[in-house]
């Protein structure tokens, strides 16, 4: 059978060179064996004229062009002696080409740095670019306006979270990149490069045939990428059809983070990629709810993906993925900012009895992730001031409406919770309650891997593993289905409830692959740790780009773990959101608007800034009367729900594989296919000190304590001190005391214990309703429950077989006791504690003891 492999693109390096009438962009592979040729016209002032004659050229070949244009050039740049081809800018790819009001701009990548490996693909994060003006000075018409929108265009910062990689289809995720290397392709588009011709055929016509002098068949899959997750679409859509697809690199904006799990010395690496949709895009407050095509504000697909990165090809290793969705409610609905408020109210802005666009929201999820679509809405329920229950009344209206007319097999599910009030009632988790909403989401949708199950899985199953949803085929598992989170801002409780979700599909995912003997993950375990972080990160840098700040509440705010500085942190993020909001985001949204096409400017037409709102911009259709009209109540597409629950963009049908380019090649170490040669780079010398896999956070470097006779697997549960004492070895001994009382502050309760919230909801300002005291501290200290309030404890005066300060030498002083006495007393009527917690109390009063 013949190797499946994607395809790698063959522009990695660029230098763009100029004459008076001309650039000549010359692109290269990495390994710069290979050359193309891009011509761009200079003395058109307001056209784009972009030839590229899809010619691949040697070293020698482009060196001869290069001389030839020099010596042509010369007499008309100046006097004899004089260049005639200057040397202009060195990057890593095109962004795109943009024009305002005068001539087009060319953006180019100056700056990259790798930050996540997948299969021995590189994903590289845009560090710094630059945009050249492509007319020259003779031939410009200035216009007044010009210099603003440059401004405004590049406020959009593209060295903030921008991402791209040569080889790997990141609009895409794990699962349809691998799947659509093994799905037959019967009227698939060929290409062999070079050459620039196309010609149908069947991918597996040579199947088993071996040519003489040359390998059986190779090839290459190129898939046309998911236009919603790639930012830069619209600036590349002029040059789309007339360049070679070498050419075109999208760019992804969101979060992409990558850490390494140590496991005995088997690497496994997590990866944690957040794509964000540049469908009515913005920011917090202007950007609400969805528009009229079903496109809703701060939508992100977030897929966490796990790899055996011991063996590095797709065909050959493990590989597993896990999608989850959050986003914005999917109603016409905003909030008022014209009034300076924390919490702006919310109003439905459009009577919509059929649920019009929550039916376009879901057809497209159904066309993109299959059945079933779970709701998990995290949107307050009771209020005495009706605010956030507005739009939970609405949505479940809405599905209800739209379930009716659906086969019971495609309900969409729909999963209410109060996190925010369940956070402040006594004697409840929060974790918990999510733990258990995460079990039955993972095990409704399943996850993607790559391989059939282990004969040790069916030898001994995980608790209730044959249970689990999705598509299993003789070749792997395949996810259906998608979880989907909202809150109000989908920032905060959202990425605690995505967390406790992707913590649980972590657990199955390492078991899958043959890492653990049961799909179950424990908190203070290396492991999770590591993976908190990840999404610590995905959640502060989501949350900057939506709501101008970092997160305000963390899981450890729930677990109620925080240090007791956080309280103050909380309060300086909330004050940050506010004010980004407030002054900031009016700017950041004309910024954006510009760079995804949403306004275009043109000549006679009122400014961006003049705009007094963007509204009709985001809803082109609002006035427009839709032919032929949309069924109220046949609401979804045909073709989608014949398919379910496989999602309609994974199946092999014509329509999506036209989307496909599949690349012919005969010869085994043709680079365009060779992934080998493209990540080990063995024409190159490189130091091994600077290798991506040793930079990246690593379990065993970074989570496990360092002294000896720590258990090195990173699913052991380290006791808090454990931690302390690894954090403590190398620092003075006035910084250990420091660090040590943190550690202490910061010790982990026990589950039947309350989670306290912090002063402010993510949604901003600070909720009033509360149903009893709530203490500040981020982790009270717990006293185990006596009969009588000043009994002292039978074993109190032994000395402890454990002491982690010093020992206790002699009884203490009877004002030491008439303190213990009364904290026991304070403790005693504000804190229920479960009995079975007596031993671990027993510690924190001999601590307690020995400080006094």
């Amino acid at each position: 059978m013949p190797t499946v492999q994607p395809v790698i693109s063959c522009i990695q390096k660029l230098i763009l060179y100029e004459t008076r009438a001309r650039y000549f962009l010359v692109g290269s592979n990495h390994a710069e064996t290979k050359f193309r040729v891009l011509k761009i016209d200079r003395t058109e002032p307001k056209d784009l004229v972009v030839i590229d004659d899809r010619h691949v050229y040697n070293q020698q070949e482009v060196h001869e062009v290069l001389s030839r244009l020099d010596i042509g050039n010369r007499t008309k740049m100046g006097p004899k002696g004089l260049s005639g081809l200057l040397r202009g800018v060195s990057a890593f790819g095109i962004v795109g080409f943009v024009r305002f009001l005068e001539g087009y701009y060319i953006v180019l990548i100056t700056k990259r740095r790798k930050v996540a490996d997948i299969g021995g693909h590189s994903i590289y994060k845009i560090e710094d670019t630059n945009i050249v003006y492509i007319p020259n000075d003779s031939v410009r018409i200035a216009h007044p306006a010009e210099a603003k929108y440059v401004k405004i265009f590049q406020s959009v910062d593209l060295s903030s979270n921008f991402y791209f990689s040569y080889s790997y289809d990141l609009t895409h995720s794990l699962q349809f990149n691998l799947t659509q290397l093994k799905i037959p392709s019967e009227g698939l588009k060929s290409e062999t490069f070079g050459h620039g011709r196309q010609e149908s055929f069947d991918i597996f016509e040579d199947e088993g045939v071996t040519h003489a002098g040359s390998a059986p068949g190779y090839y290459g899959i190129l898939n046309e990428p998911y236009l919603k997750y790639a930012w830069n679409s619209y600036i590349l859509e002029k040059v789309k059809a007339t360049v070679h697809h070498n050419w075109l690199l999208y760019i992804i904006h969101g979060f992409c983070g990558q850490s390494k799990l140590l496991i005995y010395g088997r690497p496994v690496y997590v990866t944690l990629i957040a794509r964000r949709s540049c469908k009515f895009a913005g920011t917090r407050f202007l950007k609400r709810g969805a528009n009229c095509e079903g496109d809703v504000a701060n939508e992100v697909e977030t897929e966490q993906i796990i790899h055996d990165a011991s063996v590095m090809s797709f065909s050959a290793g493990s590989y597993s993925s896990y999608v989850q969705v959050r986003g914005s409610v999917p109603l016409y609905w905003s909030q008022d900012i014209s009034t300076m408020m924390p919490k702006p109210p919310i109003t439905l802005d459009q009577a919509d009895p059929f649920a019009h666009v929550a039916a376009l929201h879901f057809d497209q999820m159904f066309q993109r992730f299959g059945t079933p679509i779970i709701i998990l809405n995290l949107v307050k329920k009771r209020e005495k001031r009706k605010h956030e229950r507005i739009l939970s009344e609405a949505l479940l209206s809405a599905i209800t409406y739209l379930n009716q007319f659906l086969p019971p097999e495609c309900f969409i599910h729909y999963i209410a919770w109060d996190m925010a009030k369940y956070t402040k009632r006594k004697l409840c988790n929060v974790l918990d309650r999510l733990s258990i909403i995460a079990e039955d989401v993972v095990r409704r949708t399943g996850f993607f891997v790559n391989r059939p199950d282990f004969y040790r899985n069916t030898l001994r199953p995980g608790e209730r593993w044959d249970e689990l949803g999705g598509c299993i085929h003789n070749t792997c598992r395949l996810q259906t289905g998608v979880l989907r989170t909202n809150c109000v801002d989908c920032l905060d409780r959202t990425n605690t409830a995505q967390f406790m979700v992707g913590k649980c599909a972590l657990a199955y995912q390492l078991y899958a692959i043959g890492v653990i003997d049961k799909p179950r993950l424990q908190f203070d375990t290396d492991a999770v740790r590591l993976f908190e972080e990840l999404y610590e990160d995905h959640g502060d840098t989501l949350s900057l780009q939506y709501g101008g700040s970092q997160l305000v509440h963390r899981v450890k705010t729930y677990r109620k773990i925080a240090p007791w500085t956080q309280h103050s942190k909380d309060i300086m993020q909330t004050l940050s959101r506010y004010y980004s909001n407030a002054f900031s985001d009016a700017d950041r949204q004309d910024a954006i608007n510009l760079f995804l096409g949403v306004f275009q400017p043109m000549g006679g037409k009122s400014h961006l800034w003049e705009l007094p709102t963007d509204y009709y911009l985001h809803h082109k259709n609002t006035m427009a009367l839709l032919s032929p009209k949309r069924s109220y109540t046949h609401w979804w597409t045909p073709e989608v729900l014949i398919n379910l629950p496989l999602p309609f963009d994974e199946v092999p049908c014509t329509e999506n594989l036209k989307k496909m380019i599949v690349v012919k090649k005969m010869d085994k170490s043709d680079e365009e296919i060779d992934i080998y040669t493209e990540f080990f780079r063995p024409y190159e010398l490189s130091c091994f000190d600077d290798t991506f896999c040793l930079t990246m956070t690593n379990s065993a470097k970074d989570f496990m304590p360092k002294h000896f006779g720590i258990d090195p697997s990173p699913f052991t549960i380290r006791k808090p001190e454990e931690t302390g004492k690894s954090m403590l070895s190398n620092k003075s001994n006035k910084e250990e005391a420091v660090l040590q009382r943190k550690t202490v502050a910061s010790a982990p309760p026990p589950p039947s214990e309350e989670v306290v919230s912090s002063s402010s909801e993510d949604d901003s300002g600070t909720d009033k309703e509360e149903e009893g005291p709530m203490s500040q501290r981020s982790t009270p200290v717990k006293i185990t429950e006596f009969g009588d309030a000043t009994k002292i404890p039978e074993d109190f005066n032994h000395t402890p077989r454990e002491t982690h300060i010093m020992n206790l030498s002699g009884l203490p002083s009877e004002d030491d006791l008439l303190i213990y006495k009364r904290f026991v007393y304070l403790g005693q009527n504000q804190h229920k504690v479960d009995i079975h917690s007596q031993q671990s109390n027993a510690k924190h009063l001999d601590n307690m003891m020995t400080i006094l």
